[in-house]
């Protein structure tokens, strides 16, 4: 975003001219005029009046409001470029389990859950042209963020999940259900679904496989990211329900053979992320394979902000008017 004038010699003049104009005036001083001091001699001169000052801030006004008609005279605009994407990208759904064992830390000093949601972000960042949403899997599962391209509202609801805000359990085969209802009916040419999680299914009344058989059925693209280390891994994290911080020990394990059977379960691919570095590269390659093509084009809109200038310049100008005749009245 950026301001243009169609009159750009009338802005000059607003920045340059007027202001070396009262610089030059306020030095000059009229030769033809004999300046003597008013008093006893050797006594106290008079001094100036209060109304002085309050002349003097006057005519600061109306150089304002001459400067302010200049630049409205000289046709300001704001210019916004806007990106119009002329295909629909893919339809992505994100489901992560945000169960408290995702709070271990075992990602380079961070939590799974928050190298989860920055990826999410910087992934959601990389494709502007796709509907991206998110599904949180705890005890029950819920749609958090329904399938957008607006990333601010993403971000935003992104930044405002808790970990353990679904209860502590993990019901894959609920998360994947609801993701299928969200995904089966949409018209985009790639669909896709993501599942994010460091253990297995021990909650819910959908088992994962039969919840993968749906995305499989209908068409959609599968991939599930399986993340953490095993063994003993330390674990930090508030509960949103209670407020108490739990610091402890978390012995971590999944059972590979189970993810891979529900990947397959749903036509799919298993990724492994035991560390910060595999996980980002298990993102990139999802992000690669799953291309769609993007056409878009710049359009670059003008706003007139003839009114914001022309405003203030006339009240400026009917301040002082008003000033001079009702209040100063015959001093002035």
């Amino acid at each position: 975003m950026n301001i243009s004038f169609e009159y750009p010699f009338l802005a000059a003049a607003a920045f340059i001219v007027i202001p070396a104009v009262v610089f030059i005036y306020s030095r000059l001083k009229n030769p033809f005029v004999l300046l003597m001091p008013l008093g006893a001699p050797g006594g106290v001169p008079f001094k100036t009046s209060q109304v002085n000052g309050l002349v003097k801030f006057l005519k600061l006004l109306e150089i304002i409001s001459v400067f302010l008609i200049f630049l409205s005279a000289a046709g300001p605009s704001i210019r916004t470029s806007e990106t119009l994407w002329l295909n629909r990208g893919a339809d992505i759904m994100f489901i992560m389990d945000i169960s408290p064992s995702m709070a271990a830390l075992d990602m380079d000093g961070q939590s799974r859950f928050a190298v989860g949601v920055n990826l999410i972000k910087e992934f959601a960042q990389r494709r502007p042209a796709d509907n991206i949403g998110f599904v949180g899997v705890g005890l029950d599962a819920a749609l958090f963020i329904p399938l957008t391209t607006d990333r601010e509202a993403l971000r935003l609801r992104l930044e405002l999940l808790r970990i353990g805000e679904l209860g502590d359990a993990t019901a894959l085969g609920v998360g994947l259900a609801v993701t299928s209802f969200h995904l089966e009916n949409s018209n985009a040419q790639r669909r896709v679904a993501i599942i994010v999680t460091d253990g297995e299914n021990n909650a819910g009344a959908i088992h994962p496989e039969t919840a993968a058989g749906f995305l499989r059925d209908a068409g959609v693209s599968f991939w599930v990211i399986a993340i953490g280390s095993q063994g003993e891994v330390p674990i930090d994290f508030t509960d949103p329900f209670t407020n108490i911080r739990r610091i402890g020990i978390l012995y971590s394990e999944y059972d590979e053979e189970s993810l891979q059977s529900l990947a397959e379960a749903g036509g799919g691919t298993l990724l492994i992320a035991p560390n910060a570095d595999a996980f980002a590269a298990a993102f990139a390659q999802i992000d690669a394979d799953e291309i769609t093509i993007q056409r878009s084009r710049v359009v670059n809109r003008h706003r007139s902000i003839f009114y914001q200038f022309f405003i203030p310049a006339i009240f400026l100008m009917g301040l002082v008017k008003f000033t001079r005749k009702y209040l100063l009245k015959a001093v002035i």
